[in-house]
């Protein structure tokens, strides 16, 4: 399953050069993710008011060619890893089919000691592919 979530890149992305700030491709791929986990059937409101959330464990980051001001990205996201303990992604950002940015991200569940949790069930039945 590929996960498609597309952005319009505004001012407030930009460096004073016009060109997205490296941090915010990271904002840009934790929007996907927040998207396609609600997709999924996880509310993550509700995990939260538990003591549950998500947390990046560990990510791998190329910044290939920037983004400006005005242009229209599309992420795409999909599963490589799926345990009961982790889901591991690979996150592209593209525009009209270059490739801009890519990553791999390890996410994990923490309850509020920070102790592992579980992934939902939602997360571990998709099939990485």
């Amino acid at each position: 399953m590929i996960h498609q979530f597309d952005l319009k890149v505004y001012y407030e992305d930009t460096d004073m050069g016009g060109i997205v700030y490296y941090a915010n491709y990271l904002k840009f791929i934790e929007r996907a993710r927040s998207t396609l986990v609600e997709e999924l059937g996880v509310d993550q409101l509700r995990l939260q008011s538990t003591g549950v959330v998500f947390a990046v464990r560990d990510i791998s980051a190329q910044y290939l060619a920037p983004a400006r001001m005005g242009d229209n990205l599309l992420v795409c996201s999909r599963v490589i890893v799926t345990t009961a303990a982790r889901w591991v992604l690979e996150q592209i950002i593209n525009r009209d089919g270059m490739v801009l940015f890519t990553a791999e991200v390890t996410i994990v569940m923490i309850g509020m000691k920070g102790s592992p949790i579980r992934l939902p069930k939602e997360l571990r039945r998709i099939s990485p592919l």
